[in-house]
């Protein structure tokens, strides 16, 4: 019933700016509206009210307290673009309460566990797989890039010399990182090996781009080898960078290195400054001793 809508709605919001994966998440919460709405024998969008606005969020195809937010969000951007092309009298939507989301306290590795998973890694790093394991491990455990940021690293993004490294996060955002010491004599070594000038950073056993996937079976394997109790995954090294940087540098620091545009996402560790971020980088817990 709503296909209509829902088009000039995906169109308006490529209009105004929203980034690729919100109107991914838009386009599939209000799909699903629109296939309730049909479900509910409803005809036309001025038969539409609040209480099935509420039943779709609560209770269609019982949904977990994070998808309920998504799908108000949703609701609200949709019923506001409506309201602008007043194909509705009113954004009946504002009235929907976002759930509150208990916080928790992230999961980290403790500073022996991250160590003890060096340690391996750079037992086995004599081979050009084994140093590219032991630069990702450093890169997700000291800087805290996320999964995508890794593995879409090209050659052509680090500059050993002048120690930096291009990184593009969720969101379209890129920004430049200072890479320590150790991590640019790991770094110009693994280059010389791989004797490429452009193209991706980090190559499967089958000379392709490193995927997700892969990454998820490197740590598996990891895991395995060093005996640690806990699923490792690119967002608990993550953790544990912040955890660190917090301890070392505080929240401003952490903040400008994991490239948190909110505040408040950082909080959830704790205090940064840009300006001590060289500071941070020689008083790292992991990479002092090298600097």
């Amino acid at each position: 019933m709503l296909e209509n809508q829902i088009s000039g709605f995906i169109a308006y919001c490529k209009v105004a700016g929203f980034k690729n994966k919100s109107i991914e998440s838009l386009s599939l919460r209000i799909n699903q509206f629109n296939c309730f709405i049909n479900r509910s024998g409803i005809h036309d969008i001025a038969s539409i009210q609040y209480c099935h606005l509420r039943q779709f969020v609560a209770d269609y195809r019982q949904p977990s307290i994070h998808i309920k937010k998504a799908r108000i969000w949703a609701l609200r951007q949709f019923y506001h673009y409506l309201t602008l092309n007043r194909l509705v009298e009113k954004n009946i939507a504002t009235d929907l309460a976002y759930p509150k989301i208990e916080k928790t306290v992230p999961r980290f590795l403790t500073a022996a566990e991250y160590e003890h998973i060096l340690e391996h890694c750079t037992s086995v790093a004599d081979s050009e797989l084994g140093l590219r394991n032991l630069i990702i491990v450093l890169l997700l455990g000291t800087l805290g890039l996320r999964t995508n940021a890794v593995i879409v690293l090209n050659t052509q993004d680090v500059d050993v010399t002048a120690r930096l490294l291009w990184v593009r996060e969720k969101g379209g955002i890129a920004r430049t990182m200072l890479m320590p010491t150790v991590l640019c004599t790991l770094m110009d070594a693994y280059l010389a090996d791989r004797q490429a000038v452009r193209g991706p950073l980090f190559l499967s056993k089958r000379k392709k781009r490193l995927s997700a996937r892969s990454l998820q079976a490197l740590f598996a394997a990891i895991a395995d080898a060093v005996g640690i109790g806990k699923h490792l995954h690119a967002h608990l090294f993550r953790h544990t960078a912040a955890t660190q940087l917090n301890v070392v540098a505080g929240t401003d620091i952490c903040q400008q290195v994991l490239g948190h545009a909110r505040r408040s996402n950082t909080l959830k560790y704790a205090h940064l400054n840009p300006h001590r971020h060289a500071v941070y980088m020689r008083s790292h817990p992991y990479i002092k001793e090298t600097l």
